[in-house]
């Protein structure tokens, strides 16, 4: 049977050795406990997910080695760096993204599409004994069940998103766990980190899903700096607009849509409003499809038009494409590791994600999809020749 299998041409072989670089250098440059073979390790695992092989079980089996070892390696790391290196590579990865734009023109920077989206996935795993588990009500099995729930805060840049904290959430802990706090702690975080990097975070509009929602969230995302703050609203919520006062729910079906208004592409409405929990509040009410109406709350600073609302709303699905992505095509629900694992996993994951997104920078694979890019790769790769070009990581015994 002839070997199908094609080397990698001189020319994708300089910008994979190009973009492994990037990796070592920010982990050489950021932790002082430069463990190299074991971060060379995680590397091609991340690697690997380009070939299909979502899991070190799947790897091993290819390599033709036990795959304890690479489980082992996974679970005896403490939950500190592979929490930091993900912070410390999404962080790097947007700033360089950025610089280019923020010394131009507004009129550029809006063009850019810049927003930050923030948002929550749940893994339904739905085991007993899980690390860093969230409860929930499951449509599917009628019975509250447990899994993993995953917050993240991405940023959007030219539509594409770019990942800047993930944090497993859970009510297991020495304190009760809220996700608002755990959102004013992620924030904080990213901005302290941004700001290292001379780029002023609070700048960019922030966009939130409905559970988020209240006037002490509203406080203390402006006490952080933010000035452009979108945020879904609920059904249940009480407006009055003139003189008339009705929830949400109703306000959707009664009031009356308009077209073709400049830089809206939907039918759409925005209005001022008195809540009795928000008090005076700008509401943007648009058309989804022919039967669903949606509406979103402006918490700005200085109250923004409609078509600057849209604008900065439009970019929020981005966030959903990458829980997509991070699932579906990365398969995180694949690999289920015990212990201090979890936290690898994550990592292992997001290092394959942004090593794609790198990748679609650049010529071979502009206007490329996560997707794409993988089986271009896969086709005209040998995973064990990059093994062998990019890597010194020892086989793993069992």
């Amino acid at each position: 049977m002839l070997n199908a299998v094609r080397q990698i041409s001189r020319e994708d072989n300089l910008m994979l050795n190009k973009e492994f670089t990037w990796f070592f250098v920010i982990f050489g440059r950021e932790f002082r406990q430069n463990k190299r073979i074991a971060f060379e390790t995680l590397m091609f695992l991340a690697m690997a997910h380009f070939f299909g092989f979502y899991n070190p079980k799947q790897l091993a089996d290819f390599l033709g080695i036990p795959h304890q070892g690479f489980y082992r390696a996974m679970e005896e790391r403490s939950t500190y760096y592979p929490r930091e290196m993900l912070v410390r590579f999404m962080v790097r990865q947007a700033a360089e993204k950025l610089r280019p734009i923020m010394g131009k023109s507004g009129a550029t920077v809006s063009r850019a599409g810049v927003s930050l989206s923030c948002d929550n996935s749940v893994i339904d795993r739905l085991g007993r004994l899980l690390r860093c588990t969230w409860s929930w009500y499951s449509g599917r099995c009628k019975k509250v069940v447990t899994g993993n729930d995953l917050m993240g805060t991405v940023m959007t840049i030219s539509g594409i998103a770019f990942p800047l904290h993930l944090l497993l959430c859970s009510r297991q802990g020495r304190a009760n766990t809220n996700k608002p706090d755990l959102l004013i702690s992620m924030l904080t975080r990213l901005t302290e980190e941004f700001a290292k990097e001379g780029v002023d975070l609070t700048a960019f509009p922030i966009t939130l899903d409905s559970w988020f929602v209240s006037e002490e969230l509203r406080q203390r995302l402006r006490d952080l700096g933010f000035e452009k703050i979108i945020i879904a609203g609920k059904g249940n919520h009480t407006f009055k607009i003139g003189k008339v006062k009705q929830k949400a729910s109703s306000w959707k079906k009664t009031l009356r849509l308009l077209t073709e208004q400049w830089g809206i592409d939907v039918p759409s409405l925005r209005t001022e409003a008195v809540s009795p929990t928000f008090g005076l509040v700008v509401l943007f009410f648009f058309e989804k499809s022919a039967t669903r109406t949606y509406y979103l709350m402006d918490f700005s600073k200085t109250p923004l038009r409609g078509a600057e609302i849209w604008r900065i709303w439009s970019q929020h699905h981005i966030i959903e494409c990458f829980w997509k992505i991070l699932k579906s095509v990365l398969g995180i629900k694949a690999m289920r590791p015990r212990g201090n694992g979890l936290h690898v996993t994550l990592l292992i994951k997001v290092i394959a994600y942004i090593l794609a997104t790198r990748l679609s920078m650049r010529r071979p694979f502009l206007k490329m999809t996560v997707t794409e890019i993988m089986r271009k790769i896969r086709r005209e790769s040998d995973l064990e020749d990059i093994l062998r070009e990019h890597f010194h990581v020892p086989i793993p015994s069992g």
